[in-house]
């Protein structure tokens, strides 16, 4: 059904930005790098870039190429969908990406708490209505939660074409992402998959020291992020594999890398399982910078850039002064740690079920 379809997706998550904007000149050239080279699948949300991805869409892609040359996805996200409005909330979506209808649709971020959510919504008798209307060509969801939850919700809900999960060589065998358990379950019930997070929101593009000898022993030439984008890539019943690129760089490496697409060999394998398992015995946060939270925070808290940047590198090289530095710079997009009130806001949306309130206390016994 989908073997037409390019296996790269460009996910408009991570865009490049110019302070606080996105920055449109470089996006438009990405763009047209990742059409010009065949590839068509575009995916967004609203809550991507804090409300500027959707219109990024617009200005970079659906204004300037017919529809027929791509494929674009959004999702219905129930902390977007204000007093039960979900008409409205769709509505705004085709106004803000300049389209009609979507090629794929997604219920978004599900787990067992925003499942609930969703029910109350109707969101999965609205989704299929907008199919039967021609509003949205695939529906399906995007899943964050164990295998046994699910194959629950395939088996309750068949009526979905696909599902979107995250898939990388780090999480394959992980005990709460479940990555593997996961792929098979949705294979199970016959449904294709579509890749998210194949490089963990790039962190197996930037690897240590040794893991990048691990990989560049085995094939020089090829970046860390490469083995990522084929590990996922290699597995049967893809649709496409996402990749939030941020730099024109990105998309050329990624391009290059599924242009000509090779599945890994046994050798590379074995170094991609080395990797993981010389990454799984350092403890650090698997924050994504996904910056759910930071939609979702009263305080403004600049969560990803402390989580990820200022204490993910004190937990893997204990130098304190750098890594005040990375959280001073990560003040530079929101509040300190200090500002917390652990409400919990940012507990009911994080994908990673990361104890955010209890590390930002950490944080500011650490930097503050």
């Amino acid at each position: 059904m989908y073997t037409s379809i390019p296996k790269l997706g460009f996910g408009m998550m991570r865009l490049p930005m110019i302070g606080k904007s996105v920055d449109i000149e470089q996006t438009k050239t990405m763009v047209d790098r990742f059409i010009e080279a065949g590839f068509t699948y575009f995916d967004t949300a609203r809550g991507y870039i804090e409300g500027l991805s959707e219109r990024a869409v617009k200005e970079a892609l659906s204004d300037r190429y017919p529809r027929d040359k791509y494929l674009l996805a959004d999702k219905y996200s129930w902390w977007c969908v204000k007093d039960g409005d979900s008409e409205g909330f769709f509505n705004s979506q085709l106004e803000r990406t300049g389209v009609e209808y979507f090629d794929f649709y997604l219920i978004h971020a599900i787990d067992k708490s925003s499942y609930e959510k969703y029910n109350e919504q109707n969101a999965w008798q609205f989704c299929a209505e907008l199919k039967k209307k021609g509003l949205i060509k695939n529906f399906g969801f995007s899943f964050h939660d164990d295998a046994e939850f699910l194959d629950k919700l395939l088996t309750e809900h068949p009526e979905v074409d696909f599902v979107q999960l995250q898939l990388n060589y780090l999480d394959w065998e992980s005990k709460s992402v479940q990555s593997e358990k996961c792929y098979h379950v949705a294979r199970k019930h016959g449904k294709d998959v579509i890749v998210m997070e194949p490089v963990k929101g790039g962190a197996l593009a930037v690897l240590p020291e040794d893991c990048r000898k691990m990989l560049a022993a085995v094939t020089p030439d090829k970046s860390p992020a490469s083995f990522a984008l084929r590990f996922v890539a290699s597995l049967d019943g893809i649709i496409t594999v996402l990749s939030g690129m941020s730099l024109t760089e990105q998309a050329e490496d990624n391009i290059a890398t599924m242009s000509e697409f090779i599945p890994l060999s046994a050798e590379e394998t074995e170094a991609v399982a080395a990797v993981a398992e010389y990454l799984e015995a350092v403890p650090t946060v698997p924050c994504t910078a996904c910056k759910y939270c930071v939609e979702n925070c009263p305080m403004g808290i600049a969560i990803p850039g402390i989580i990820r940047g200022a204490y993910n590198s004190y937990l893997s090289y204990d130098n304190l002064p750098m890594s005040k530095d990375k959280y001073k710079f990560a003040l530079s997009n929101g509040k300190g740690a200090d500002e917390c009130i652990a409400c919990g806001a940012c507990l009911e949306v994080c994908p990673q079920k990361i104890e955010i309130p209890s590390i930002l206390e950490k944080c500011k016994k650490l930097f503050c």
